[in-house]
């Protein structure tokens, strides 16, 4: 009983508590704060890698295009419906997938 009332009494002890507890719960970065930036970081991450791996992609596009007059041509076929006087275009739809209900 002694011991626990002079640890009560030690000011230091207090002191380090009251430190602890105010870096935990008040401080403007406490623990709850530091953990939402960590997961903020981690999404931006994830973006940054999605973004850097799409401009790759994108890269080895333009290069395909710039020496590759067949790719120029599969490109002008696909995304812009061009097509030679000769030829026809088909577009195949797929339908959507209908779920049954019990």
């Amino acid at each position: 009983m002694e011991r626990l009332l002079n640890l009560i009494k030690n000011k230091y002890l207090i002191t380090f508590l009251s430190f602890v507890v105010w870096m935990l719960f008040f401080d403007r970065n406490d623990v709850a704060t530091q953990y939402s930036y960590q997961k903020q970081k981690a999404n931006l991450q994830e973006e940054k890698d999605f973004y850097v791996s799409e401009n790759a992609k994108i890269e080895a596009t333009l290069k395909n295009i710039r020496y590759n007059a067949e790719e120029v041509q599969r490109i002008a076929r696909e995304k812009y419906k061009m097509k030679k006087d000769n030829e026809d275009i088909y577009i195949v739809v797929e339908a959507p997938k209908v779920e049954e209900e019990n």
